[in-house]
């Protein structure tokens, strides 16, 4: 067990130094997060919508969509390169090496996450009040489901002829479960409502990340021998 540890932890500092090193990921995702709120800002007609009816919805579209320039860029070094292969025949377990890059992932784009949610709360005027602490978490619980599926499909997408552009059409249909609870949960705190309103919708989004924890961590097996 050790060992198997000793290998996630290896995969997830092999990614985040990489990305220290470059930024490419992480600059592009904060970049696109401050740009689209910058956009809605301006797009909305205060007059006849108020920001804070709206914002759950625009904060999770710019999460996901930020998330994808980032996430669909996971096996881009390695394919390269050919790293990957190096990886993938080494000793390290399948399921390692999966759960290793999506923590990575998550490490990248809960920052993005925070960086969404304060962009936001900035140019929205949003009252968050007692709440932040539980909008960390459901953004937390929401960046950890995308990233799961995100880097799955990832993989999938890198091996084929259409690459990133695919990424999109396979992960977007499986992520509807995770907006409608995620954006529900997040309006409701906004609107500074008690906590345990939206306590299923938390438990369920929780369910949600684990399951595409599982999920990935079994079938990446199956996608990286194809």
């Amino acid at each position: 067990m050790s060992t198997y540890f000793r290998q996630l932890g290896a995969i997830v500092a092999k990614d985040l130094l990489l990305e220290l090193r470059s930024r490419d990921r992480i600059s592009s995702m904060g970049a696109f997060a401050v740009l689209a709120a910058v956009l809605f800002h301006f797009s909305l007609d205060t007059s006849t919508t108020r920001p804070q009816d709206v914002a759950a919805g625009l904060i999770w579209m710019t999460l996901i969509f930020g998330g994808l320039l980032g996430v669909g860029r996971t096996f881009h070094i390695e394919s390269q390169d050919g790293a990957m292969q190096g990886i993938l025949t080494s000793p390290a377990h399948k399921d390692a090496v999966f759960l290793g890059k999506t923590l990575a992932n998550f490490a990248l784009l809960f920052v993005v996450s925070l960086l969404v949610l304060g962009v936001f709360t900035l140019f929205f005027r949003l009252e968050l009040g007692a709440n932040v602490g539980w909008l960390v978490l459901v953004l937390g619980l929401g960046s950890l489901g995308f990233v799961a599926l995100g880097t799955l499909f990832a993989a999938v997408s890198s091996g084929t002829s259409m690459g990133e552009t695919l990424l999109p059409i396979l992960v977007f249909p499986l992520l509807v479960p995770m907006v409608v609870y995620g954006a529900g949960t997040t309006g409701r705190l906004i609107a500074a409502r008690p906590f345990s309103e939206v306590e299923g919708n938390v438990k369920l989004l929780g369910a949600f990340a684990l399951a595409a924890l599982a999920a990935g961590a079994v079938l990446f097996r199956y996608v990286v021998e194809e």
